[in-house]
């Protein structure tokens, strides 16, 4: 049995579905195109997060919100199958879920159409107070800002550590000084700072922050502050067939290794590992790797 396993993870905001296509490139004229594969997955942040926990060893919880259309059935059902407790993901009746139609080209790369309910009830009031009770961990993101700004102060209160997915600037800004790491990917903390060296942004986003302060840049790796000074962690060199969901495994594998109490540059090796392997699978969640998988390529790295 690894650490994980007695680790439970608390990851709170959107979970989607996606129906993703393969193309051989991403389209730039409107006329029809023929998809050489084709797949539905569950989607979006803290559910691919979530889901990420669970292939890694460790017990997700999802804080979510879905419609009461058949979408939901679906993406709860994966959820489940993929042994994350979905007890706190609410049905909202009357709303629509989550969808994003995606296109993933010959590289890897993705465009993404996704459209939310904005009308879903962002309130979090109904959520129970011991809702961190037993958590090693928390996770939120920017989609359900209500639910980040709910749940880290109660993770700061009970001394864990929880990750912030900054995948874009916050309509919130006080949000980034709540979780004890917060995670951007390369554009938002670019648009955050407006510098377009990430070494440099984050050292000057990180002046007089109490938190630690991470970038993504896929295949560029991850940069991170520690004791002051900026720290890079390439990525592992793999073939990537689609990187759908990497961003959102690097962060939920962030979170299950700072539960398992790993220091910071072994955390971030773990997140790249995490998120390299993901992108080797065509079909966005259906490339997240095992817990085996990931102590591999780090133990042959």
């Amino acid at each position: 049995m690894t650490a994980s396993a007695t680790k439970r993870i608390v990851c709170a905001g959107i979970t989607t579905l996606d129906v993703i296509y393969a193309l051989d490139q991403i389209p730039t004229v409107p006329l029809k195109f023929r998809s050489s594969h084709m797949t539905t997955s569950g989607g979006g942040l803290a559910g691919n997060a979530a889901t990420a926990c669970a292939r890694l060893g460790a017990r997700a919880s999802l804080v979510a919100r879905l419609g009461d259309d058949p979408f939901a059935g679906l993406m709860i059902d994966e959820l489940e199958r993929d042994g994350v407790d979905c007890t706190l993901v609410r049905r909202c009746p009357g709303h629509r879920s989550p969808v994003s139609a995606v296109i993933v080209d010959r590289n890897g790369e993705r465009l993404v159409v996704s459209y939310s309910d904005p009308d879903i009830p962002s309130d979090t009031g109904w959520l129970p107070g011991d809702i961190l009770r037993d958590a090693d961990a928390c996770y939120a993101e920017t989609r359900w800002i209500e639910a980040a700004l709910a749940l880290l102060p109660l993770a700061r209160a009970a001394g864990i550590p929880s990750v912030l997915d900054a995948d874009r600037r916050p309509t919130h800004p006080e949000v980034l000084t709540l979780a004890s790491h917060v995670g951007f990917s390369a554009p938002a903390l670019r648009d955050w700072t407006g510098i377009d060296d990430l070494a440099v942004a984050l050292a000057h986003a990180a002046k007089g922050a109490a938190n630690v302060l991470l970038v993504t840049d896929g295949a560029h790796g991850a940069w991170y502050m520690e004791d002051g000074a900026v720290r890079h962690a390439p990525a592992f060199p793999v073939r990537a067939v689609d990187t759908l969901g990497a961003g959102d495994t690097w962060h939920g594998a962030l979170a299950v290794a700072l539960a398992d109490g790993r220091p910071l540059g072994r955390a971030v090796r773990f997140a790249n590992a995490a998120a390299a392997l993901k992108c080797t699978e065509f079909g966005g969640r259906k490339g997240m790797p095992s817990r085996e998988r990931v102590d591999a390529l780090l133990a042959g790295a």
